[in-house]
């Protein structure tokens, strides 16, 4: 069952356990087969308590208020190296989605600028940079293991080998109130249509909505993923991708402007705000250091490897040097 028809199914991670039984099984089948169809699911039953979610937003909140010169303070690099962690104003970032074109990337940042700004956070012990906000990585461990669960070619321990060093980042999002005119004539973006980066991504967004995920149906069409109290939104990243052999979905996915209110008792007329969206995505990445390459049973001579191998490291940092002004 998918929140308001979505083709986004929700899985329950209740009977997981350590990984070991006939429901943990089929929870990898599960988890396979939507990451395989969609690239996105619905985790409920995840073990991250909702008050320690709560507790995230509200310093979220907390240090998006500062002043712009206290945030500055921790300034993100100029460039988007892997090892950038700090604060970026709003316009500073702005996504594409694999173009590396100097003018190219200009004239998109011309088009419809992303209008966020963002703190980003990283394990201290990693190789990938000084400075996880999460207690332990349980979350991880167990989405990765249910997806190995699920996939012919890997033993159920394989992921967990490639993220030993935990270079993983949990960022902070803002999305400022607008008038909803600035959106619709194109002035300003949230975030336009791209594929993350690494291995997998966590989401935990507040009741604004906004997010959308490309249909796998209908390429170019996009279905809302609207909050569903309680869950953490799962999508893979383009290291899956490749080691699947594009068997599993790097899925396109942006956000907007939500709809306007659906109340014909409130005229919002031309001057509607679109209210300020908070959300925190935690990034899960491989080792810098390992190569992401076409596990073997994924690809044959009839299905030639798509992908080149690379490492984490190398893969991370040409996406996001195109990020960055």
């Amino acid at each position: 069952m998918s929140p308001d028809n979505s083709l986004i199914p929700i899985i329950d991670f209740a009977d997981f356990g350590d990984g070991s039984s006939r429901a943990a099984k089929d929870i990898g089948k599960r988890s396979y087969a939507a990451c395989r169809d969609v690239g996105f699911a619905y985790l409920i039953n995840h073990g991250v308590p909702q008050s320690k979610v709560e507790g995230m937003f509200a310093l979220s909140k907390a240090f998006f208020s500062l002043p712009y010169e206290t945030k500055m303070k921790a300034p993100h690099p100029p460039q988007g190296i892997s090892t950038g962690r700090g604060y970026s104003g709003v316009g500073v970032e702005q996504v594409s989605q694999m173009v590396f074109d100097e003018k190219e990337l200009a004239e998109i940042r011309k088009a419809s600028p992303d209008f966020k700004e963002s703190y980003d956070m990283g394990n201290d012990e990693s190789k990938g940079c000084p400075n996880v906000w999460l207690e332990d990585e349980a979350l991880q461990v167990k989405a990765l293991k249910a997806l190995a669960l699920g996939m012919e070619h890997v033993p159920a321990d394989f992921f967990e080998d490639y993220h030993t060093d935990e270079d993983n980042q949990l960022r902070l999002l803002h999305y400022p109130a607008a008038p909803r005119t600035v959106f619709e004539r194109g002035e300003k973006g949230r975030i336009g249509a791209h594929t993350d980066f690494s291995t997998c991504t966590f989401l935990f967004q507040d009741d604004v909505g906004g997010l959308e995920v490309e249909d796998p149906r209908s390429p170019g069409q996009f279905i809302p993923a609207p909050p569903v109290t309680g869950a953490v939104i799962f999508n893979i990243g383009d290291f899956l991708m490749r080691w699947s052999n594009d068997d599993l979905k790097s899925t396109l996915h942006r956000v907007r402007a939500p709809p306007r209110a659906q109340n014909n008792n409130i005229d919002t007329g031309p001057d509607e705000m679109v209210p300020e969206r908070f959300s925190i995505p935690y990034f899960c990445g491989a080792n810098v250091d390992r190569t992401i390459d076409c596990l073997p049973g994924t690809w044959s001579e009839d299905k030639p490897k798509k992908y080149s191998p690379i490492t984490a490291g190398q893969y991370v940092d040409m996406r996001l040097n195109t990020t960055y002004a």
